[in-house]
């Protein structure tokens, strides 16, 4: 109207003062109909195997709010885990601030993924932060409290955000890789422990090219190349399946085998039935 452009810059003490009034004027009960919601700033999470931020309490969650998940080990014998609390909004932990660590310690000797432990996220109305772990075995826990759970600044806080959005892409990338690597590692322990405890229940021909496969793989996961792990863990994934096809064959067999045996050799009609009895029992 007069000719000059307009402002459009925000007065960051108009803003609090403004949101001050407001609230002000809610608790005293002369605004009515507005409620006032405290939220999250960023989300919050935990580092996981192949440094993936893993979220428990997503960006703008009403407070006070609670979340547990369960997690467990990643290597056999395991004697303790860290519980690194992370606090933005990329994929990967090395991108977030890292609000601090403690390790819950003296795990029970157990193979890779058989602890559950059990990570819970609990803030409180006033913002604070506590993340506690415990091991459901044994029910021994650890925890922190997060007094200030943000020392960043507002304009901090929405870089950030922004970072995300920025590199979203190669994120999703760097996340998918590490989701394939973590697979093809499961895939590696579990196809060694089949070998180890059934390998004796297949031929040596089926035997061996199982191992060539698995030690493909190692060979691709020793490596950088995203494709030759999924190419790796594809091969490997489809020569178990038949290694494992082929057992749950022979139990088959194996136990129809023994059902037939047990009604031949019944003299009459009644003791048919009876053995039909138990082999329904036995299966």
């Amino acid at each position: 109207m007069t000719g000059n452009d307009p402002h459009k810059g925000v007065n960051p003490d108009e803003v609090v003062a403004i949101g001050a009034a407001v609230q002000a004027g809610v608790l005293k009960g002369e605004v009515k109909d507005v409620l006032l919601l405290d939220v999250t700033p960023l989300s919050l999470g935990i580092e996981t195997k192949g440094s993936v931020m893993t979220k428990l309490i997503e960006r703008n969650t009403t407070i006070p709010t609670r979340r547990t998940e369960v997690f467990t080990t990643a290597e056999d014998n395991q004697p303790s885990v860290e519980i690194n609390v992370l606090q933005g909004e990329r994929e990967m932990a090395q991108f977030n601030k890292s609000l601090g660590k403690f390790q819950l310690v003296d795990l029970p000797p157990a193979p890779r993924g058989v602890p559950q432990i059990e990570v819970t996220f609990d803030i409180d109305a006033n913002g604070i932060v506590h993340v506690s772990a415990k091991d459901r075995a044994t029910n021994k826990e650890q925890s922190m409290t997060i007094t200030g759970q943000s020392s960043l600044s507002k304009d901090q806080i929405n870089q950030m955000v922004k970072d995300a959005e920025a590199h979203a892409a190669e994120d999703t990338k760097r996340r998918e890789e590490a989701d394939t690597r973590n697979s093809a590692d499961t895939l590696v322990y579990q196809t060694e422990k089949l070998l180890k405890d059934q390998g004796d229940k297949i031929s040596e021909d089926e035997k061996a090219s199982v191992e060539s496969k698995l030690a493909d793989l190692k060979t691709a996961l020793a490596g950088t190349d995203g494709e030759a792990i999924k190419v790796a863990t594809e091969s490997l994934m489809t020569a178990s399946q038949d290694f494992t096809q082929k057992l749950y064959e022979q139990a088959a067999a194996e136990e129809s085998a023994a059902g037939g045996s047990a009604t031949s050799s019944a003299p009459n009609d009644d003791e048919v039935v009876d053995a039909e009895i138990v082999d329904d029992e036995g299966k």
